[in-house]
C-alpha cells in the first residue's frame, strides 16, 4: 500500500476531493473536455492510489509495483488527476495538459506520461493486455497484480469479453478489473446501445468473482477492494462501480449530455466552488 508522508495525512475522501479539484483545474486551460468522467471516477481513484495499489511515486517504472491499466483513453484526465495526487506527475505541470509538448495528451499515451501504463485510444484493448501482463507476472514469478479500469461502453466489444474469458481460463488471480458504469457513452445511454444486464450474474459466468458497489461510496470502494484482494480462489476478480457523471459539481450532474463537456468560462470557478461547499 503506498502511503505519503504527513503530519495530518488526507482521509480517501479528501484525496477524492483533490483528484476531483486536479480535474477541473486542467479542464479549465482547454476549456472543455471528458470532465464528468473524472469527476465520477475520482473515487475509484483515490481508493486505488491510496488504499489498494503498491507502488513508488518516485519511480513509476519499478519491477515490483502493481500495473494500472487505463483502457479508457479519453478518461486521461482523470488518471492524470490522480498521478498529480499521488506525486507520480509534478503538479507544475497540470497548466500544460492537452497543449503542445505536453507530457498530459487529451487522450492517454503511455510513451509521453509516467505513471501511465498503457495507450488505451482505441476501446476494447485494455483488459486483453492486462491478461498478457498478468500472465507475464505470474510466469516471473511476480506477487504483483493488474487493475485494468474499463468503461461500460466496452462492454459492447467482443474483444473485451475474449480476454474475460481467457482470464478465467487462465486462473489469473492478480487481475482486478474495475468496471466504470455511468451509463453514458458517445452515442447515448450505454444501456440502451447495447444491453449489459445482468451484469454481475454475466462476469460470474465466465467465470470471474464479481462484486458491485456504489462507486461514490468511499466505504463501500474499500470494502470491495479489500475483498477483491482478499478473495482465495484462484479466478480473476471484477469490481464494477455504478457511477454518477459530474460528481461533486451539482450543475454538471444535472446536465443531460455529459459525454464531452464544454463549460464556460465562468462556470469553471463556479464548478471549483460548488466542489470546495461539497467537501
Amino acid at each position: 500500500m503506498h502511503t505519503l508522508t504527513s503530519s495530518a495525512p488526507l482521509t480517501l475522501r479528501q484525496r477524492a476531493a483533490r483528484i476531483r479539484r486536479h480535474a477541473l483545474l486542467m479542464g479549465q486551460v482547454q476549456g472543455q473536455g471528458y470532465i464528468g468522467q473524472a469527476l465520477g471516477a475520482a473515487d475509484l481513484l483515490a481508493v486505488s492510489y491510496f488504499h489498494a495499489l503498491n507502488y513508488r511515486a518516485e519511480d513509476p517504472e519499478w519491477e515490483g509495483r502493481d500495473r494500472f491499466y487505463l483502457s479508457i483513453g479519453h478518461y486521461a484526465i482523470a488518471l492524470y488527476a490522480a498521478l498529480l495526487e499521488a506525486g507520480v506527475i509534478p503538479e507544475a505541470e497540470r497548466e500544460t495538459y492537452g497543449s503542445d509538448e505536453s507530457r498530459l495528451p487529451m487522450s492517454g499515451m503511455a510513451a509521453y506520461t509516467p505513471g501511465m501504463e498503457i495507450t488505451g485510444g482505441s476501446l476494447g484493448h485494455g483488459l486483453g493486455i492486462a491478461v498478457g501482463a498478468c500472465l507475464g507476472l505470474k510466469r516471473k514469478g511476480s506477487t504483483s497484480r493488474v487493475y485494468n479500469l474499463l468503461s461500460d461502453g466496452e462492454l459492447n466489444e467482443g474483444s473485451t469479453w475474449e480476454a474475460a474469458m481467457s482470464a478465467s481460463h487462465w486462473r489469473l488471480d492478480n487481475l482486478i478489473a474495475i468496471i466504470d458504469v455511468n451509463n453514458q457513452q458517445a452515442d447515448g445511454h450505454s444501456s440502451e446501445i447495447l444491453a449489459f444486464e445482468p451484469i454481475v450474474e454475466r462476469w460470474q459466468a465466465f467465470g470471474w468473482y464479481a462484486q458491485r458497489v456504489d462507486g461514490n461510496d468511499i466505504d463501500a470502494l474499500v470494502a470491495a477492494f479489500d475483498a477483491a484482494r482478499d478473495w482465495p480462489q484462484a479466478q480473476p476478480r471484477v469490481i464494477i462501480c455504478d457511477t454518477r457523471m459530474g460528481k461533486g459539481v451539482p450543475f454538471l450532474e444535472t446536465r443531460e449530455k455529459t459525454h464531452f463537456i464544454r463549460v464556460d468560462a465562468d462556470e469553471w470557478d463556479k464548478a471549483l466552488t460548488a466542489l470546495e461547499q461539497g467537501e
